[in-house]
């Protein structure tokens, strides 16, 4: 049976949102032998490493750099729930690879469904500086053993696509190690795994698979890593069509973590196949959450426009789970994008306390018959 027929979500964290404090208390109390604090946050909070396997092939991997993406998270939890309930498919994985996994490296920001840390830094731009706390750790975790790979794992917005119809529900990157892009050994290395997870899930996922833009970032994580001669693979965890809970792509992130690590252990650092990887479309930026078509605001001249809207997410005070925050971020001729929703608004009325829609403020309009 395949890992995606097995799949099962820990059923303790079936949110969006994950509370630090939640998970340092299920990390403690259910994987207390395979965990280790490697530091503390800006604000204190512990920063947990989980350490499984005995194989000879050694695998970093880090969530949550920015804390508002937690699929990776997510994913690690259901991998170890799907193993669990398929020893010997975990047994065949954890005996050749042994990895080293980083819950939650930005837990402040984590907790505040932020992108930046509590000092407001990104902490995947702060490789030189090392203005944060966090990326020392990792830095250091890194430096603590000879990695024969590393996973960077983030999330992306809505906005893209695999070919201007299908979102990018993954994507994928062999990061650059120069502003000239050259495909190196170490990117090949890379290149090679990415293929292999995309044979095992384009037919899952068919078009929602793509290959994140791969520009050279000198201040951003992976680049430097790879650079340094760590091959080091970006997943990029994006839009399902109706599941802004990100539910569907938390469950093929899992799927794709777990044929990620099974290539590794597979092709060790063989780079058999990597021509594979340059089949992944490149991501596109075509889309907005909502579009408003032939919007008929309350001028004294006719003024008919198309208005775009993109939620922002937002967590708020007493809740457990993450707001869709609706904001308006071009008005005018916008026939160059989509909108995951269109709603055409031909012969109904534009209801709002102003005559226009302020741009990158929230949408506080209706549109009524």
């Amino acid at each position: 049976m395949n890992f995606e027929q097995l799949y099962i979500p820990n059923p303790n964290f079936l949110n969006r949102y994950i509370s630090p404090e939640k998970l340092f208390s299920y990390l403690q109390a259910n994987l207390g032998g395979y965990i280790q604090e490697i530091g503390r946050s800006y604000l204190d909070k512990p920063i947990f490493q989980l350490s499984i396997g005995t194989g000879t092939i050694k695998v970093l991997a880090w969530s949550q750099m920015h804390g508002n993406e937690s699929n990776a998270t997510h994913a690690m939890l259901d991998l170890l729930e799907t193993l669990n309930k398929a020893p010997e498919m975990k047994e065949d994985l954890f005996s050749k690879v042994r990895l080293d996994f980083i819950f939650m490296l930005n837990p402040d920001g984590s907790e505040r469904w932020t992108r930046l840390n509590a000092a407001e830094i990104d902490l995947n731009r702060d490789f030189h500086n090392e203005s944060s706390k966090e990326i020392k750790f990792l830095k250091k975790a890194v430096a603590s053993d000879t990695y024969d790979y590393a996973l960077n794992l983030h999330e992306q917005r809505t906005i893209f696509t695999t070919d201007g119809i299908h979102p990018a529900t993954l994507s994928f990157l062999a990061p650059s190690e120069n502003v000239e892009r050259t495909v190196t050994e170490n990117r090949k290395k890379c290149m090679a795994v990415i293929g292999r997870v995309y044979e095992n899930l384009k037919e899952l996922i068919p078009n929602q698979i793509g290959r994140y833009s791969d520009e050279f970032y000198p201040t951003s994580t992976g680049d430097n890593f790879i650079k340094a001669g760590m091959p080091t693979i970006l997943f990029e965890g994006g839009h399902f069509v109706d599941d802004y809970t990100r539910k569907g792509t938390r469950k093929y992130y899992t799927v794709a973590l777990y044929y990620a690590l099974k290539a590794i252990s597979e092709l060790a650092s063989d780079i058999e196949g990597w021509e594979k990887y340059l089949e992944i479309p490149e991501n596109q930026e075509t889309h907005y959450d909502i579009i408003y078509r032939n919007v008929k605001l309350n001028t004294d001249h006719e003024c008919i426009l198309d208005v775009a809207i993109q939620y922002r997410e937002m967590i708020e005070e007493g809740k457990d789970e993450i707001s869709f925050v609706p904001f308006v971020m071009e008005v005018g001729d916008v026939k160059g994008k989509k909108g995951w929703l269109e709603v055409d608004c031909t012969g109904k009325k534009f209801i709002a306390a102003t005559k226009y829609p302020k741009l990158d403020a929230q949408a506080e309009f209706t549109i009524e018959d």
